[in-house]
């Protein structure tokens, strides 16, 4: 019988970032939802072939401060929670510490940010888990995340992607899904240099599905609200006339 040893924490690191990130949609969902978490009001996200090799996602919320930027690369290090009784109150779209970790140990990422209170930005790049020094650079206020050749380093993962229309597709299907239930946020998506996608972030849940399902479904839409004890829901529903039947 084989000895039990101890993986190394770079094992250890590729196989929970297996568990976390499976696909470039996974990247782009979690570099998302910290956007938003950030407070940010603008997106900008931005894919070449799918996703594969090119993952870049602005936004123009609160930035991170420079000495936590190492920090923020670590497993199971977040600013959304401090204790356990805080998972009790959770309000934030995620809080393990998992997302920033996983994705560094299979990309090449580079990361710029601001805080407001920063004169300067900060310029932190990490491959495969090594890190470089951090640098200074001169950037607007939020957190620009760049990750490129996603599972360069663990081919047996890389070579279960799709094809990049489908990767693609999968990324696509994300934003717009993130658009729509966050009306309040201008999201904007760009695949290989074209635009595909931009919300206005004016709060109005109606412009925002005209705008992603187009004019036909967003005039055969009807309002629905309802209220029970404390809890409210609205939205809306369609007509049968824009039913559609398909693979999904």
């Amino acid at each position: 019988m084989p000895n039990i040893t101890l993986l190394d924490q770079n094992t250890i690191n590729k196989i929970a970032a297996g568990e976390v990130i499976e696909r470039p949609a996974s990247v782009v969902k979690e570099l998302l939802e910290n956007a938003i978490d950030a407070r940010a009001t603008a997106v900008t996200v931005e894919i070449k072939e799918g996703g594969t090799t090119f993952i870049r996602v602005t936004d123009n919320g609160c930035g991170i401060p420079r000495e936590e930027v190492p920090l923020a690369f670590l497993r199971h290090s977040t600013s959304k929670i401090k204790s356990v009784e805080d998972l009790f109150t959770i309000s934030s779209l995620g809080f393990r510490g998992e997302a920033l970790a996983s994705i560094a140990s299979v990309c090449q990422v580079e990361l710029i940010t601001k805080t407001s209170e920063a004169l300067t930005g900060s310029r932190y790049s990490i491959e495969g888990g090594i890190e470089r020094p951090l640098e200074e650079i001169g950037a607007p206020e939020g957190t620009t995340f760049i990750a490129r050749n996603l599972f360069f380093n663990t081919p047996a993962r890389r070579k279960f992607l799709k094809t990049p229309m489908t990767e693609g597709s999968h990324v696509a299907e994300l934003v717009e899904k993130i658009a729509l239930s966050h009306p309040e946020i201008s999201i904007r998506f760009i695949q290989n240099n074209q635009n595909k996608l931009h919300t206005s972030g004016n709060h109005n849940l109606k412009d925002i599905i005209y705008t992603v399902f187009g004019r036909e479904i967003a005039a055969n839409l009807l309002a629905v609200e309802a209220k029970k004890q404390d809890i409210f829901i609205s939205g809306f529903i369609g007509k049968p006339v824009i039913a559609r039947g398909n693979r999904n």
